[in-house]
Parts: C-alpha cells; sequence; structure tokens
C-alpha cells in the first residue's frame, strides 16, 4: 500500500518527482557498470544505443546519453518520465511511456539494455517476467547484452518502535523539507518488503504544522541470480557471467544478471 500525498507547493516538482529522486537518485554505485558496458556495446566502436527499462526521473538514463550514448528511457509512471523529459534537454533521450511487460518500440536494434535498481523484482512471478524477457529480447540486435540488477543479501530490521535503523534522507525544496526514512526491512519466503516513513515539514518561520508522516511500502520478489537466468533462457537470452554491484554505506550490493540476446 502506498499513501498518496498532497501536489507540492507550487513552483517544485511534484512530490512523486521529490521523492524519487531523495530516495533513489543519490545512488551512483551501479553507474561505472553501465557506463562501461555501453561503452562496449556498439559493434562499430562508436556509442551504444542503449535501452533503459525503469528509467524514473533519469538517474541512469541521464549519465549515460551525458556520456554520448542514445537512450530509449522507459517508464510506466508519466510524472516522473515527465521530469525526465524536462531534465534531459538537448540530450539524446527518447522517453516513452509504456510498461515493461507489453513495450512496443519502433526502434528494435538496441546495443545494450539495462534494468537497473531491482526494478525486475517489482514484477510478480514467472509469467510476468518472462513477458519482460520477450520484448526486451525483441528490441535488442542479436549477441547484444541485457543486464538485470537484483538485490539477494540484505539484513532486516524494524526501527518502528525506537530500535536503531538507517539515517533519514533529507532535502528542502522550495522552502519544504523532505523525510524518507526507512523503518522496517522483513523477509518472508518470497518477498523484500521495504517500509518508509515519509514527512513533510513547512518552511521555517511558518506557522503550518508538519504533515502526519505517510508510509510507503515496496515488495520485491525474492530472487537468485540462477532463477532469473533460467527464465530469461527460456525467452531466447543467453546465460553470461554475473556482476557484483559492492555494497556502500547507504545501499545494499546487487547482483547483475548478464544476459545476451
Amino acid at each position: 500500500m502506498v499513501m498518496s500525498s498532497p501536489p507540492s507547493r507550487s513552483g517544485a516538482p511534484p512530490r512523486a518527482v521529490i521523492w524519487h529522486d531523495l530516495e533513489c537518485g543519490a545512488y551512483r554505485a551501479d553507474l561505472p557498470l553501465w557506463l562501461a558496458l555501453a561503452g562496449e556495446a556498439a559493434p562499430t566502436g562508436g556509442p551504444g544505443r542503449v535501452l533503459d527499462i525503469g528509467a524514473g526521473t533519469g538517474r541512469v538514463t541521464l549519465a549515460l546519453a551525458q556520456a554520448g550514448h542514445p537512450v530509449s528511457a522507459l517508464d510506466i509512471d508519466p510524472v516522473l518520465l515527465d521530469a525526465l523529459r524536462q531534465r534531459s534537454g538537448g540530450l539524446p533521450v527518447e522517453a516513452t511511456i509504456a510498461d515493461a511487460r507489453t513495450f512496443e518500440l519502433e526502434f528494435r536494434e538496441h546495443d545494450l539494455g539495462l534494468v537497473p535498481m531491482q526494478t525486475i523484482q517489482l514484477l510478480r512471478g514467472p509469467a510476468e517476467r518472462r513477458r519482460m524477457f520477450v520484448h526486451a529480447h525483441r528490441h535488442l540486435r542479436p549477441g547484444a547484452v541485457l543486464a538485470c540488477a537484483i538485490v539477494t543479501e540484505v539484513e532486516p530490521f524494524d526501527s518502528r518502535h525506537g530500535g536503531l535503523g538507517p539515517s533519514p534522507e533529507r532535502v528542502r525544496v522550495a522552502g519544504e523539507l523532505y523525510l524518507s526514512r526507512a523503518v522496517r526491512l522483513e523477509l518472508t519466503d518470497t518477498m523484500i518488503v521495504i517500509e518508509r516513513e515519509r514527512r513533510v515539514d513547512p518552511p521555517a518561520r511558518s506557522t503550518l504544522a508538519s504533515q502526519p508522516a505517510e508510509l510507503d511500502v515496496i515488495e520485491l520478489e525474492r530472487l537468485s541470480a540462477e532463477q532469473l537466468r533460467e527464465e530469461a533462457e527460456a525467452a531466447g537470452f543467453r546465460g553470461a557471467p554475473t556482476v557484483t554491484i559492492e555494497e556502500t554505506a547507504e545501499h545494499s550490493g546487487s547482483e547483475v544478471v548478464m544476459l545476451r540476446a
């Protein structure tokens, strides 16, 4: 369940964009890998054309485009994708509102496909992931790589009642202070459940009261690299060695399942 929040103040981005940037935008540990893969992807040695599935506000897309790589950026959320379009300026970015399970693009010869930030774990079950793999395969040239980041090793915690947990992330936008704090991470047999408290405080010296904290819940399906590779191979991909992105002080490490079309 995700509790809705009111619109942001006039002149500020939509709150969905602010929360996405705050909670995801600062992550940089994976960018060297995506840039290296894009640099190696084009068969002619020029800039490789990249398919970014789950692009959000453009954390990965913009880094690739700034390095000269044309990017087809997909996301199901029009608000986030509109922010990406505004930020891309004259960069080689084509942003499309699309579902990862059903997308159809005119261009189908991408040199590299990326599914960063555990996006693939938001899909439910092998059938949904197979649909994504089938559509991704259609949009990659023969021999191109699809790289899917998954999280497998996480430590449960619960700080809802005073226990220690991660420090809150915060940013001030148009005078308002946005705070996001992960308060619980639970492992079930099939899911990684992450709960965050979000709060918006009014500008300094304002007579307005702070708004009540809202709860944002994300459920990631638990997957192994072997399981994901087997599902992708059933859709026409060939497995390649998995790459590890090391953990940081703020973020868990990831395994990147490498697949070849």
